[in-house]
């Protein structure tokens, strides 16, 4: 299983940006799926997260500028990202659990993406 995040770069503050994540390889299903960012010298945070239903929940930082949405049928994740500011600075990682089964075995774990770079600065 892979994730690999794209739609990241650099934008002046007030701008925007969609990240997408895309899910490959072979399992059952995706279930909860995520954004988070991380700053050099900092713990990874969470911006959002959306479940398979699409429940979604916000970091205070990001409600209302930012939007989570997916795609099941393509196992795609995006975040939509609007009134960019520099403390939005960071790379985004994106996050899936996803289900795959061995035999009658069903076994959930967390998947990661490699990161993508989002720059705001004048």
């Amino acid at each position: 299983v892979q994730l690999q995040a794209s739609g990241g770069g650099a934008v002046q503050p007030g701008g925007s940006l969609r990240l997408s994540c895309a899910a490959s390889g072979t399992f059952f299903s995706i279930s909860d799926m995520g954004w988070y960012r991380q700053t050099p010298g900092n713990q990874r945070e969470l911006v959002a997260t959306i479940t398979r239903l699409r429940s979604t929940k916000y970091a205070d930082s990001v409600r209302g500028r930012v939007t989570i949405s997916r795609d099941n049928a393509k196992n795609t994740m995006y975040l939509q990202m609007n009134s960019l500011k520099p403390e939005d600075t960071a790379v985004y990682y994106c996050k899936a659990a996803v289900t795959r089964l061995r035999g009658s075995i069903a076994t959930t774990d967390d998947y990661w993406g490699q990161g993508t770079q989002v720059t705001v600065s004048s």
